[in-house]
């Protein structure tokens, strides 16, 4: 059962309210739950309690994660990217849209697109035949299909679901079930935000980079801000992991899809990656940063 609404909503009163720091009797009440049953729903979701959840959403937590790792090669090489890393061994390949066609903006080109469920809520997939174009979560599935429309304005939209989409739900779900064929991208962008979401592509599983950081990455330090545009911009939610780059002191950021969705995926992943909290400061209470 996905409990992401309720996480949510949880995860964005205590991030209100951080300043008094609810209890989780309040917690529970503000989502219409028992503690008992509020503490069975996080867990069932991320696979920790709630309060070693929220220890990975700390300022002191974030910090220690961007002291991990000098560069994203040395993070990958450091967690033996390709051995661990499903994302590694899923993907990928990026193909980028010609300046011709971007041109055209999708111009006799037929994308197929599907919905979904995820542990971060429903979400709306779309392929050419060249890869996933799209991946955007939504409230309002119709807002979703708009934002595609707005992408490729001239494309044949067809509502299919393909293998890739398949893919996609696996991964996203966490489900083993695992195909011989990669996963493959194609995205329309400036060659900037395309080797912006490159190096996205090379954040490990619950490590998490700064902006400044990943303009150094792409040689280009001076460009922090252009950078961060270029996140802002990624079309493919998740599996171009925009969502693991947070502020150098350790905020989260803003995020396209929501900054309760951004936090649930950190501490989701860092839970999943059993990252290792012994060292990290632990208060009484928890607030998000």
């Amino acid at each position: 059962m996905n409990h992401y609404e309720t996480v949510a909503a949880a995860m964005a009163f205590i991030r209100a309210n951080t300043q008094r720091q609810p209890s989780l009797e309040e917690v529970a009440d503000h989502v219409c739950l028992s503690p008992f049953h509020l503490q069975k729903v996080f867990t069932e979701w991320a696979g920790v309690s709630p309060k070693k959840f929220l220890q990975f959403l700390t300022l002191q937590h974030a910090k220690a994660t961007l002291a991990k790792i000098t560069t994203l090669s040395e993070a990958a090489e450091a967690c033996g990217l390709s051995g661990s890393s499903r994302l590694h061994d899923l993907f990928l390949s990026i193909e980028g849209v010609t300046p011709g066609a971007f041109k055209q903006q999708g111009e006799q080109l037929r994308i197929s697109y599907s919905t979904g469920s995820s542990p971060f809520g429903p979400y709306l997939v779309a392929s050419t035949a060249q890869g996933i174009c799209h991946l955007h979560f939504y409230k309002e599935q119709e807002v979703a299909l708009h934002d595609l429309v707005r992408a490729w304005p001239k494309a044949t939209l067809v509502p299919q679901e393909e293998v890739l989409h398949k893919q996609v739900s696996n991964f996203l779900n966490n489900t083993r079930e695992k195909s011989q064929q990669k996963i493959r991208l194609h995205l329309q962008g400036t060659p900037f935000q395309l080797k912006v979401w490159e190096a996205l592509l090379r954040i490990p599983e619950g490590y998490l980079t700064s902006y400044a950081s990943l303009a150094q990455e792409i040689g280009r330090p001076t460009a922090s801000r252009a950078v961060g545009t270029a996140i802002g911009s990624n079309p493919i939610a998740f599996l171009i992991p925009c969502h693991r780059v947070i502020k150098s002191i350790g905020g989260i950021g803003e995020y396209r899809w929501g900054s309760e969705r951004k936090m649930a995926m950190i501490g989701w992943e860092a839970a999943k990656s059993g990252a290792d909290t012994t060292h990290a400061y632990e208060p009484k209470q928890l607030p998000l940063f």
